[in-house]
């Protein structure tokens, strides 16, 4: 699957604990990148900045449903299921 042009639910609901420019701790989940747009398109795309995990990102329905609303509760439940106890 395509990723949906102006989705950007993988930049906002899973936590990324790598650094991002603008966000040197990473981000928790469901806190919006600094690097999204406004309309939520990354801006360090195909840049060498971009973390890895990003990069290997590759949107799938089975993460990503068939809207940005339903993506932003898959890729959420994944984050809170695969989350460490703390």
């Amino acid at each position: 699957m395509n990723c949906r042009a102006g989705c950007g639910a993988c930049c906002i609901a899973p936590s990324i604990s790598s650094p991002i420019p603008g966000m040197p701790r990473g981000k928790p989940a469901g806190e919006r990148c600094v690097q999204l747009s406004c309309d939520n398109l990354c801006n360090l795309f195909g840049r060498v900045e971009r973390p890895a995990v990003c990069s290997a990102f590759r949107a799938d329905p089975e993460v990503c449903g068939a809207s940005h609303e339903e993506a932003i509760r898959l890729l959420g439940w994944l984050e809170q299921s695969t989350a460490w106890a703390s």
